[in-house]
């Protein structure tokens, strides 16, 4: 999808919001629909006009990013919007009230002639990113590579003695080396007694023979997210870890074969939940199922208990990562980027999901 027809969805949404001009201030959304890849800036989009307030800083990248028309500030960033406004003649005006801080709100306001309430409208646009286009899923695609590589290199490298903390430089060193920008986030390597913390970030702990390594990270590329969640064993796995993993497994597995077009992301998260409950582990899965990924690595819709998304759409890209943690011993997690098609959920993510032993062939 080009940046035009991103544009033409917005105005779409606009119009039907019963607004003339929107501040676009949000990051991840001022990159998705303008192209440009600074901060400090804003959109301002009307049904005819689309500028992009800036610094001086970024005026050449702009220039180079973006086919906007480019406001060097030169005041500050939020009176320039409300010079802008005012000349713009807009008499409702959409912003994204969970991204503008309330001081930030209230001065903006003050520059402005006064408004009835009902002139400022507070708008969410990041449901307008919820769909991948194929230009988005041919990156997310190159970003779930670069982590599907990774983890085929850590695995060399695992062995007792050396600490979670290594094992996350390795993995993060990896991904740049092939492409990636940065971590997706904060890489999490929780090992034995540790792995039943969710998001139990790489700590000095060494590795320990017999015990499981969970590993949580993502690679990103040309901004967009991958996540994967993988369990090994350092040694030959017990009988309980054997069990435990081949449910952890199960679930995983479930999560995909569950996603289609048309259900709801409670009732994916439920038929996974139901599962563990069976099996009892259902008071050791205590998060949800799963999110989708994008230009941020947690974004709508989400697979849980709470989910608000009735009905899940083709080019949606979700994560199923169902999990069980055990206080006192540790658990697993198992998580693939998935990119929900006609056909159902397709795991973007190849990285083997057999229980890997390390140094037993």
């Amino acid at each position: 999808m080009s940046i035009g027809k991103r544009i033409e969805r917005l105005r779409g949404f606009m119009k039907e919001k019963g607004v003339e001009a929107m501040i676009v201030s949000k990051l991840v959304n001022l990159r998705y629909f303008s192209g440009f890849t600074g901060d400090d800036s804003l959109l301002l989009i009307t049904a005819e006009r689309e500028l992009l307030l800036t610094d001086f800083r970024y005026v050449e990248q702009a220039a180079e990013e973006t086919s906007f028309e480019i406001v060097e500030q030169k005041n500050g960033l939020w009176q320039q919007a409300a010079d802008s406004v005012q000349s713009l003649h807009c008499r409702s005006l959409g912003f994204e009230g969970k991204d503008v801080a309330f001081d930030a709100f209230q001065a903006f306001r003050a520059l402005l002639p006064a408004r009835r309430g009902e002139d400022l409208v507070s708008l969410v646009l990041d449901p307008l990113r919820e769909i991948k286009d194929d230009e988005e899923i041919a990156c997310l695609r190159k970003a779930v590579e670069i982590s599907d590589r990774a983890f085929a290199d850590v695995l060399q490298f695992l062995r007792p003695g050396i600490s979670e903390r290594d094992v996350a430089v390795h993995l993060e060193s990896f991904m740049r080396e092939h492409g990636s920008e940065r971590p997706a986030f904060t890489t999490i390597v929780a090992s034995g007694v540790r792995g039943s913390l969710p998001h139990g970030t790489a700590s000095e702990k060494l590795l320990v023979a017999g015990e499981f390594v969970t590993m949580d990270y993502g690679a990103v590329y040309q901004g967009y997210h991958s996540d994967i969640t993988r369990t090994v064993v350092l040694g030959e796995a017990s009988e309980k870890q054997r069990e435990l993993y081949r449910t952890v497994l199960e679930a995983q597995l479930l999560g995909v074969k569950s996603l289609s077009v048309g259900i709801s992301g409670k009732a994916v998260d439920k038929v996974v939940r139901d599962y563990l409950t069976e099996a009892g582990y259902g008071e050791n899965f205590g998060h949800g199922l799963g999110h989708s990924v994008g230009l941020e690595i947690h974004e709508e819709p989400r697979l849980s208990p709470k989910s608000r998304a009735e009905h899940l759409e083709e080019g949606m890209v979700i994560t199923v990562e169902p999990g069980v943690y055990l206080p006192g011993w540790g658990g697993l997690r198992i998580e693939d980027t998935v990119l929900l098609e006609k056909r159902g959920g397709v795991s973007l993510t190849k990285a083997t999901k057999h229980l890997v032993e390390i140094g037993q062939g």
